[in-house]
């Protein structure tokens, strides 16, 4: 298949394990609890004053980093073309026209060197960021993916790409930067400054971090197409699972501090006014209007929406294409490039960087053509109200290898910045040949096709709609030229091409729509580009998948989709659930929970009592054992205890109606003295098991039954909250009462948030390994469970919904049987165990 993808080869990347989840379920433990008690309405409006004043600065401070971009990558383009001008109009005379190519080399291998070497330093800031960016929104922690030298290395480096004459573009990685900003700016804390610390008791936990990220992710989009609406869309889209009214309003404030700060600060750069906002995106489309003088002309019309959804058709096989030829490069790459020395890396770019200006001059010198220089002034005027726009793009039109008062069609889209020869296609009228967009099409097409994913920061958005363009105004053409339509308007066909292209490529729909909406400043285009995008996503879905969710399942992240597919349900929690638990006791021993954090890998363990027919006996010889069975009983909740509890509490009510009905009922309640009916049907249920010591760890000797013991749940704790006890030396000593161990505060807890330490760097030499923890006060009592009866899509959509990293399964009798996480619920673990499903009936 040229498109699609064959069966044996989704098979090759399954998502790996050690990604692990980002924790958005509150930990609801005694350091909380005393968090919130000394919570009162004050406190609350301050922290909720500090959210909105820390959204404000993130939406500031991603418009910055977006001005520091378009300003150097204007600077050194503009230092770039007029000296290369300069020397291919001198060489035009002389005959010298190889000096000019390696003058441009020189400038384009330059700037892609350092942009290569900046990737080295942190490799996570190759591509453009967004693949990473939506794994995070949907609950995955990507190692090093918001490190404050990851924004340094990403936007540094996407100036030197862009600038390097790369096909590539720089809105990509505003995104990824402002989720940088957003993860980074609440800590006022840095691992790449660590002699910089503030005390800063708030956010410190990875349900805040993770709302900033989204409000910061969409900052990047607001100040890349100046469309905060659609940033705010991106951001709900792309993954980000829990949201509320409450993050909409602040996602929405921050995009537009971004939009604004860049508008503000770009306009009074480049035009002198400061205060006019009349720059709003690094991305500007211009103004869509007819002109005056020609009354047959309109934007479009219920006709053109035919050829809006052949764009769109088209623009989906185009888009799909693009995927499976990168989809194959990328895989190429994996397997030869990265496993070889870094170096290798430098040098792919740096071939890449050479191709590109070899075939961009050589083509501007042979393939251009020669048009007239005053009829494309004269309506290029009449296009466009906008003066300032008509004049940049008439200024932009390049003379090269031509003859006085002729232009070169080729030069002018090649030898100019993407955004400018956007306009020239959106805006210029009449100004190409039909083969000279054929041939700039599959040019560009193939060499942004081989650049995305070599290692330079690298945007797709730009290239991409720049890609559709030509393709929107060559069918313009086309219809103009052979089929005589008049009516129609260039520049509306070349804006429904590159969104027919883009959306073919990225398959956003809702989001997209809005940042062209936005971009074009035009409502009119609302329902010709939505139902592009829509035809462009539905075209390309029947063949692969989006460009992002390509690089992230080659990447195998266990990304979660928005929902299972019908026939998942016919799956139960049981059947996707891991079985074989690490679990520890309400008290532990420090060498046991030494032993288990040292061997396993897990984040979590489910704290546990077991379940004994002889528990007296027990209790008599081990402090230990009698401490946990104590627990045990005192958290058992039963309703003839708990209406006991409710009688005696009554029976100090004022009103003597009430106090009679509670002596008749203890009167004819049955003695308190006998233990509780559950506890007696739990007891009976479970044979004596063998006398099995909390600091025993399983052993390969043990039966299935012995293994797979009845354990009472009573709570999940994390492997950070483990370490930090044992870090901070919480203990009791086996002839003291659990009561004298030592209480950390909730900021004691949350201090080394989000570097906890790694078990195998903990100096534990001074703590006895006899000294027993009491993990209770620091569990989560209370996480979210399922029943091994529930339906995979409750599962999921829980899962999904409430943004968790751990689901246990209890049964009827409050027994844990096991545990669900993120990869018990990706696409390919589902369809591995409905295929186990379907051989079992």
């Amino acid at each position: 298949t040229i498109l699609g993808e064959t069966h044996e080869e989704e098979d090759e990347i399954l998502p790996r394990k050690d990604y692990e989840s980002l924790d958005y379920d509150r930990c609801i433990n005694d350091p909380y609890l005393e968090i919130l008690e000394s919570m009162d309405n004050k406190k609350a409006q301050r922290y909720e004053a500090v959210k909105w004043v820390l959204v404000f600065a993130i939406g500031v401070c991603t418009g910055l980093v977006g001005l520091f971009v378009d300003f150097f990558v204007r600077l050194f383009t503009q230092l770039k073309f007029q000296v290369v001008q300069s020397s291919v109009e001198e060489c035009t005379e002389k005959g010298c026209l190889a000096l000019s190519l390696l003058e441009l080399l020189g400038f384009n291998l330059t700037f892609v060197f350092l942009a290569s070497l900046l990737v080295l330093i942190q490799p996570i800031a190759a591509g453009s960021g967004i693949p990473e960016i939506k794994c995070y929104l949907n609950g995955v922690k990507v190692p090093g993916v918001v490190r404050l030298r990851t924004v340094v290395c990403k936007a540094t480096g996407v100036l030197f790409s862009v600038a390097g004459g790369l096909f590539v573009g720089k809105e990509g990685p505003m995104i990824h930067s402002g989720a940088v900003v957003g993860a980074g700016l609440p800590q006022f804390q840095s691992i790449s400054l660590r002699k910089i610390q503030f005390n800063f008791p708030y956010f410190c936990s990875d349900r805040d971090k993770r709302d900033f990220v989204s409000a910061g992710a969409a900052a990047g989009v607001a100040a890349a197409f100046g469309a905060p609406i659609g940033g705010t869309l991106f951001s709900l889209e792309e993954g980000s699972s829990f949201w509320n009214q409450g993050l909409t309003w602040k996602v929405l404030f921050c995009s537009m501090a971004a939009t604004f700060t860049l508008n503000f600060f770009r306009s009074g750069i480049q035009f002198g006014s400061w205060g006019s906002f009349q720059l709003p995106g690094l991305l500007n489309f211009g103004e869509f209007k007819c002109s005056e003088s020609d009354k047959k002309c309109h934007l479009w019309t219920a006709v053109d929406l035919g050829f809006f959804i052949l764009m769109g058709i088209v623009g989906g096989l185009l888009g799909a294409t693009f995927n499976c030829l990168n989809k194959r490069l990328a895989k190429y790459r994996m397997r030869n490039v990265h496993p070889k020395p870094k170096l290798v890396r430098v040098l792919e770019s740096l071939l890449v960087s050479l191709t590109t200006t070899v075939v961009v001059f050589t083509a501007s010198m042979v393939l251009g053509e020669c048009r007239p220089i005053s009829s494309s002034r004269h309506s290029g005027n009449d296009t466009l109200s906008l003066q300032d726009i008509s004049e940049d793009v008439n200024s932009s039109i390049k003379t090269f290898f031509c003859p006085n008062e002729t232009y070169n069609d080729m030069a002018t889209l090649f030898f100019n910045p993407q955004e400018s020869a956007i306009l020239q296609l959106f805006h210029q009228d009449g100004t190409f040949s039909p083969v000279t967009l054929s041939l700039f099409f599959l040019l560009y097409f193939l060499l942004s096709c081989w650049t995305y994913g070599i290692s330079v920061p690298s945007g797709l958005f730009v290239p991409s709609l720049l890609c559709g363009a030509a393709f929107g105004r060559l069918v313009a053409n086309l219809l103009k030229s052979y089929i005589g339509l008049d009516h129609i308007y260039s520049g509306t066909f070349a804006l429904i091409g590159a969104a027919a292209f883009l959306g073919g490529v990225v398959r956003m729909t809702i989001s997209l729509t809005v940042i062209l909406i936005e971009s074009t400043n035009e409502i009119t285009y609302g329902l010709p580009i939505m139902i592009t995008l829509m035809v462009a996503k539905w075209t390309g879905d029947f063949f692969n998948k989006g460009i992002y969710d390509i690089h992230v399942n080659l990447r195998g992240v266990p990304l979660l989709e928005w929902e299972t597919g019908v026939e998942m349900d016919k799956l139960q929690a049981s059947d996707i659930m891991e079985p074989n638990l690490t679990y520890v006791y309400p008290h532990t021993r420090i060498q046991s929970l030494v032993s288990i954090l040292r061997t396993t890998v897990h984040h979590a363990f489910p704290v546990v009592t077991e379940n004994r027919g002889n528990e007296r006996e027990f209790m008599k010889g081990n402090q230990l054992i009698s401490n946990n069975i104590k627990f045990k009983k005192s958290s058992i909740l039963t309703r003839a205890g708990e209406q006991r509890k409710r009688s005696q509490s009554m029976k100090s009510y004022p009103s003597s109606e009430l106090r009679n009905m509670c002596d008749e009922h203890i009167a004819t309640e049955e003695p308190p003295e006998k233990e509780d009916l559950l506890q007696q049907m739990l007891e009976r249920r479970y044979t004596p098991y063998p006398n099995l010591y909390p600091d025993q760890s399983p052993s390969e000797e043990w039966t299935m039954e012995e293994r797979f013991r009845p354990l009472t749940f009573h709570g999940l704790i994390l492997r950070s909250q483990l370490v930090t006890l044992l870090d901070r030396g919480v203990c009791y000593s086996e002839s003291q009462s659990s009561a004298s161990q030592p209480r950390l505060s909730y900021a004691e807890m949350s201090e080394d948030y989000p570097r906890y330490p790694d078990i195998h760097d903990l100096d534990l030499t001074l703590l006895n390994p006899r000294m027993i923890v009491d993990v209770t006060p620091y569990m989560n009592p209370s996480p979210f469970t399922v029943s091994p009866n529930t339906h995979v899509s409750q599962v999921f959509n829980l899962f999904r919904t409430m943004g968790l990293r751990h689901l246990p399964v209890v049964n009827a009798v409050g027994e844990v049987v096991g545990i669900i996480t993120r990869h018990n619920l990706t696409h390919e673990f589902l369809q591995a165990r409905l295929r186990q499903h379907y051989q079992t009936i």
